[in-house]
């Protein structure tokens, strides 16, 4: 695991800055959950939530519980105060990838994937969803928001499915919406770590096909006493169902009122969705950037997860 002292990239965008992360004191036993956007984040706090209050029944809203401390919505002050206050075993959510975190062997990180293609359709539900307007009023409050035009601008999608997914194979930026070289530059991150034993790699197409299972798994990595019949009672509380009719309790920035409509956040979380907007030749000009961007193995989990690619991260 990396000194926690040595220079980290900043990853600063509208929405968040990983300089926020400087100086924060951890504490043995934290959790961060890092991931790309719509990774299936919420899910895995919500597991997490499950495990170290070994029920449903929260102090908080999840929001409150598991912050996003990077997220430039609250003045960090205000967050740092909060987890400072927190008694039970903490657990911190971040979509800053790995080489943009400080990195203690007594921290552990979790780090999500998910199919890059699903993620693309889920983040335009998703942007669609949020209240921009809103949390522009939030930052402002929170962090001011005179730096807005030294930061990349908002960008205007495409009406075109076809097309927009063109440009998220294509773009090269970073500090915006996911792109295919973010997600996949995100999940290389904890690839490289894979083997550091307070390092575990998750993925979304594996909490599909095995929640309790997953949860089990979970349950080890973090040392929290769990039988398998327990497992199985606690991912029925992470069900997407029973998510959605909690929306308003576990959905993110629920309390600060993000959402236009906040049961919407947990859309069906359907694997393959892009199927229907991509001709042979987009997919073959994706796979080519993958190719191009990460090893073979790591592509074939970004892609499948553990269980349906027979790549096992640990091994």
């Amino acid at each position: 695991m990396a000194d926690p002292q040595l220079p980290r990239t900043r990853y600063r965008t509208i929405v968040a800055d990983s300089a926020r992360w400087d100086g924060f004191a951890f504490r043995p036993g934290d959790i961060v959950i890092s991931t790309p956007p719509k990774s299936g984040t919420t899910w895995t706090q919500m597991l997490c939530a499950l495990l170290i209050f070994d029920g449903p029944a929260f102090p908080a809203p999840l929001d409150q519980v598991s912050p996003w401390l990077d997220m430039s919505n609250r003045p960090l002050a205000e967050v740092t105060a909060a987890l400072a206050a927190q008694t039970h075993r903490r657990f911190i959510k971040t979509h800053t990838p790995l080489d943009g975190l400080p990195l203690h062997p007594d921290v552990t990180y979790l780090v999500v994937g998910r199919d890059p293609r699903d993620v693309a359709v889920s983040y335009e539900h998703h942007a669609a969803n949020l209240n921009f307007e809103h949390f522009l009023e939030l930052r402002a409050a929170a962090v001011g928001n005179d730096d807005l035009a030294g930061l990349p601008p908002r960008r205007v999608a495409s009406g075109d499915p076809a097309e927009r997914f063109r440009f998220f194979v294509a773009d090269e930026t970073y500090g915006g919406p996911p792109t295919l070289a973010s997600v996949l530059h995100h999940l290389n991150t904890g690839w490289l770590h894979r083997r550091d034993p307070n390092v575990a790699l998750f993925h979304y197409a594996d909490l599909q096909a095995d929640l309790a299972g997953e949860l089990l798994r979970l349950a080890g990595v973090l040392g929290i006493p769990c039988s398998p019949h327990r497992a199985r009672e606690l991912a029925a509380q992470a069900s997407l169902a029973r998510m959605r009719e909690r929306s308003i309790d576990v959905a993110p920035n629920a309390s600060q009122g993000h959402w236009k409509d906040v049961s919407a956040f947990f859309r069906s979380g359907a694997t393959g969705e892009w199927r229907p907007h991509l001709s042979a030749a987009d997919l073959a000009a994706y796979e080519a950037r993958v190719a191009s961007l990460v090893a073979p193995d790591l592509a074939a989990w970004a892609h499948g997860g553990r269980l349906a690619s027979g790549v096992d991260p640990e091994r």
